[in-house]
């Protein structure tokens, strides 16, 4: 932030200083919002237009929403994509161009799935030429020494379908010091930095990689990186977990605080997320 000493101006030079002043708190206060109510929140207008059959009030909340925060679309919830989608099946006014153009590089990462949109793109005035040339865009500003380094740091993790207990251990520290020093020098490795495929198509979705370093030395340093990445809205995204649940009530406490969904609406996320066609932007 830039400061002012407001007693070396002139009288007739007070209103400058007093806008700089005011613009730069409001970025400070942007800068420092903390994305976990932004999660809940869209948690419980996801639940208005997936769980109650209230759509138009969902838009309505969403467009609420996007008008302080910057969206995201997190996997499987993809509440930017459905806000766009409903707002266009009523009739409501999403932006138009404007936040289709948003809704591209948080689609991009997904690569291939932008056919799936070309038919509300071309609806608004967007060609899939544009389209695809603004992803290339996107890709160009990818972090390419990171996208080498997690290329190898997953296909490591998956060394020998991790059956090799003494490999997997000399791997996973491998990639602790990785992600130990990624953390220092670029912050979160996330999708909009490295993207999900790598070198010769590897997959690296971050979420399977952190769980295996829970048994390591850097654990905990990873546990108080990842709240802060969460509340700043770097880190985002639900994932399907197989453990047996005993109290879903402390769980689902346990669950909000970090902005996922309870229980029951993620089973309901995950059974919508896999009907075939469930969220293709392409019907209007």
């Amino acid at each position: 932030m830039k400061y002012f000493n407001l007693k070396t101006q002139s009288p007739n030079m007070n209103f400058k200083p007093t806008i700089y002043l005011i613009v730069c708190l409001f970025l400070c206060a942007c800068k420092n919002r903390n994305y976990i109510l932004y999660y809940n929140k869209v948690n419980e207008i996801d639940s208005l237009y997936r769980m109650a059959n209230q759509s138009e009030k969902a838009v309505e909340q969403y467009r609420k929403l996007f008008k302080k925060y910057n969206p995201k679309n997190q996997d499987r919830i993809m509440e930017y994509e459905t806000y766009i989608r409903l707002s266009n099946q009523y009739h409501k006014n999403f932006g138009g161009k404007k936040s289709l153009y948003k809704l591209i590089p948080l689609i991009a990462p997904y690569e291939g799935s932008e056919k799936n949109y070309f038919a509300l793109f071309q609806k608004y005035g967007i060609d899939s030429i544009e389209v695809r040339r603004r992803i290339a865009d996107w890709k160009k500003g990818l972090n390419k020494r990171l996208i080498d380094s997690f290329s190898i740091a997953f296909t490591r993790d998956q060394a020998e379908g991790r059956r090799n207990f003494q490999l997997m251990e000399k791997n996973d520290k491998i990639n602790a010091q990785l992600l130990k020093w990624t953390f220092e020098n670029y912050g979160y490795p996330s999708v909009q930095k490295i993207g999900l495929i790598g070198n010769d198509g590897v997959f690296m979705p971050m979420h399977p990689l952190f769980s295996h370093m829970v048994g390591e030395k850097e654990y905990f340093y990873f546990k108080a990186k990842m709240l802060k990445y969460v509340k700043s809205g770097i880190l985002y995204g639900i994932y399907p977990s197989n453990d047996v649940i005993v109290d879903t009530i402390k769980v689902n406490q346990e669950r909000k605080k970090i902005g996922i969904p309870s229980i029951k609406h993620s089973s309901k996320i995950a059974k919508d997320y896999f009907k075939k066609d469930s969220h293709h932007l392409s019907k209007h």
